[in-house]
C-alpha cells in the first residue's frame, strides 16, 4: 500500500500514454483533473492486489468516447461521485474501490481523480494492460465478468444505466448513449467481489505506468550514466522493439460512432529513408505496416513515440512532419490465448492479418540483418 500524491501522477501519465497505444485519451488532460482532485481533496490511497479484502466489491471507472472529442469536453469533476452512489443504489451494496478498466493515457487517471473526489481507494490492476476502444475488451470480460449493470454520466448529471444480455451489447449500447450524450461519458461498470478481481485483473499497472513515464522522463539524462545514447536506454529499460525512424507524411481521420478512426502515414528517415510504411487506428493504434509488410498488430501494442523525446503521441495528436519512433510492446499474455486474440486481435477489428507476435516479427526483421 502507498499514497499515490501530483509528484506521482506526472509520471504514471506519461507511461500510461505509452501504455495506451495511441488511445486512452489524451494525458495532459487527465494530468490536469487528477493533480486538481488530489490537491482538493487529498492523495489517493494504491492498494496492491493482494491488499484487497475477497468480500470486497470494486468496480471498474472510465471514460468513454471519441479521444479527440474527450479532450475538447473534459469533466467537471462532479460524474465520479454521481456515477458511484449511482451504481452503489443499483447494486445494494457499498463499492470498496476502484480498478481501471484500461491502461491508457487518461483512462488510468479517471479511476484515480475519481478515487480522490470519492474517498476510496485505487487497486493497481486493470482489465486490459493496454487500451482497446470496445467496452468488452478486458480480462474481466475474458473471465466472466459481466460488465453491467453500467452507469453512464455527463457533465451535465445525466445519468443512464443499462443491463445487457450479453458485454457485445453493452458496448452496442453504450456507444450510443455516449454519441447522445455528446460522443464523450463517464461509465462505471463491471462489478466483481475482490476474490474474482484477483483471478482476472492485469496487476501492477498503476506501478508500471509510473515507471515507464520515469524512464522516458529521465532518458536523456541516466543514459549517460549507463554508457548509452537516450534511444538505446529508453529502448532497453522500457522493453520496445524498434521497428522504423520515420516522419508523419499524412495523417488521415475522422470520427464516426464515438470512435476516431484514421491513418498515419509514414516516411523514412535517418537509417530508414527511401521506406514506407503506416498505422492504423481506431481510437488505439491497431496495426502498422513497413513497406506493405504488417509489422505489428493488436493485442500487442502499436506505438508512436517522439523521435527525441520519447514522449507518446495519441492518435488525437498526429500531425504532419513530427519525427516519430515506430515501436511495439508486448501485450499481457491474456491476449495472446485463442480466446484473448477472439476479443482483442486483428480479426475482431475486420482485419484479415495472421496475428504474430511482436517479439518474433522484430526477428524475423532485424536479427538476420544484425548477424
Amino acid at each position: 500500500m502507498r499514497f499515490i500524491d501530483c509528484e506521482d501522477v506526472v509520471d504514471i501519465a506519461t507511461g500510461s500514454a505509452l501504455l495506451g497505444a495511441g488511445g486512452g485519451g489524451d494525458p495532459y488532460m487527465g494530468k490536469l483533473e487528477t493533480i486538481t482532485a488530489i490537491r482538493e481533496c487529498g492523495p489517493v490511497q494504491l492498494l496492491d492486489a493482494e491488499e484487497v479484502p475477497d468480500e470486497w466489491t470494486v468496480a471498474s471507472i472510465g471514460s468513454v468516447g471519441a479521444p479527440s472529442v474527450v479532450l475538447e469536453k473534459g469533466v467537471n469533476g462532479k460524474e465520479y461521485a454521481i456515477a458511484h452512489d449511482f451504481l452503489q443504489r443499483i447494486l445494494g451494496k457499498k463499492i470498496d474501490a476502484f480498478v481501471l478498466a484500461e491502461a491508457g493515457g487518461l483512462n488510468s487517471l479517471v479511476p484515480i481523480a475519481a478515487a480522490a473526489r470519492v474517498g476510496i481507494p485505487v487497486v493497481n490492476v486493470d482489465g486490459m494492460g493496454r487500451a482497446f476502444p470496445g467496452l468488452q475488451q478486458d480480462t474481466y470480460c475474458l473471465n466472466g465478468v459481466p460488465t453491467t449493470p453500467m452507469v453512464f454520466v455527463d457533465e451535465k448529471g445525466n445519468r443512464s444505466v443499462i443491463e445487457t444480455i450479453d458485454n457485445d451489447w453493452t458496448e452496442t449500447i453504450g456507444r450510443a448513449i455516449t454519441s447522445a450524450s455528446g460522443g464523450a461519458i463517464i461509465n462505471m461498470g463491471a462489478s466483481m467481489t475482490g476474490a474474482k478481481m484477483k483471478q482476472c485483473a492485469v496487476r501492477g499497472t498503476v506501478d508500471l505506468a509510473q515507471r515507464l513515464g520515469a524512464i522516458i522522463r529521465q532518458a536523456k539524462s541516466a543514459s549517460e550514466v549507463h554508457g548509452l545514447s537516450p534511444r538505446e536506454y529508453f529502448l532497453r529499460e522500457s522493453g520496445a522493439y524498434l521497428f522504423m525512424h520515420a516522419k508523419i507524411a499524412d495523417v488521415l481521420r475522422q470520427t464516426r460512432d464515438g470512435f476516431n478512426f484514421g491513418q498515419a502515414v509514414l516516411e523514412g528517415i535517418g537509417q530508414d529513408k527511401g521506406k514506407t510504411g503506416s498505422v492504423v487506428y481506431q481510437n488505439e493504434n491497431l496495426y502498422a505496416e513497413i513497406e506493405g509488410d504488417v509489422v505489428i498488430s493488436v493485442p500487442d501494442l502499436v506505438c508512436l513515440v517522439d523521435a527525441d523525446t520519447f514522449l507518446p503521441i495519441t492518435t488525437e495528436s498526429l500531425h504532419y512532419g513530427k519525427r516519430v519512433l515506430l515501436i511495439g510492446l508486448a501485450c499481457d499474455e491474456a491476449w495472446r490465448t485463442p480466446e484473448g486474440l477472439a476479443l482483442g486481435g486483428p480479426g475482431w477489428f475486420g482485419f484479415d492479418i495472421d496475428y504474430v507476435s511482436v517479439e518474433e516479427q522484430w526477428k524475423r526483421r532485424f536479427c538476420a540483418t544484425m548477424r
